[in-house]
């Protein structure tokens, strides 16, 4: 199953509305209803640049950037969100809608903070930035309490996380 598309080529990449479409394009064909397209040509490079295209019901394990430790920063560029932080023992810490055009657009994370978000829109695309290198087995410490991707239970779980964060 592919998680990322490929980067586009050049030495400088102009962000236009072609580009989210093919962004978009992916994550309605992907089964996980996510993808990402990586504005970064390599996994080594130092700082990762990415559009990150969503569709509602994807699951998105809770997880923090521990070790290495990674601060992360999100950019709303077409849809909304819910995004959900964590305490350690996986209680809802807080939680905010970001959607473009809105007062609350983005959202800036410091390393090891459990977090999570929830797609509100079809089509939704983020724009990311956060540290490199990329290296699956130390990139996200998915939180314990929280069951796999793809797994019986994930969409229970997610059913109860917007249960939780759509309370009044």
């Amino acid at each position: 199953m592919r998680r990322a598309l490929d980067p586009p080529e050049g030495s400088t990449v102009v962000l236009t509305t072609d580009l989210l479409a093919q962004a978009i394009a992916g994550s309605r064909s992907s089964p996980r209803r996510r993808v990402i397209l990586p504005l970064h040509p390599r996994n080594d490079d130092n700082l990762h640049r990415m559009l990150n295209a969503v569709q509602p019901g994807t699951y998105i394990r809770p997880h923090r950037h521990l070790s290495p430790p990674k601060a992360e920063s999100i950019v709303l560029l077409r849809g909304s969100i819910h995004f959900v932080v964590f305490e350690d023992d996986g209680s809802v810490r807080s939680h905010a809608v970001l959607a473009t055009g809105s007062a609350s657009f983005g959202i800036d994370i410091k390393p090891g903070v459990y977090h999570t978000f929830l797609a509100l829109e079809p089509d939704t695309v983020l724009f990311e930035v956060k540290p490199g290198p990329y290296e699956e087995s130390t990139d996200k410490d998915f939180a314990p309490w929280a069951p796999a991707e793809g797994s019986e239970q994930a969409a229970e779980f997610l059913r109860g996380i917007m249960n939780v964060v759509q309370r009044p």
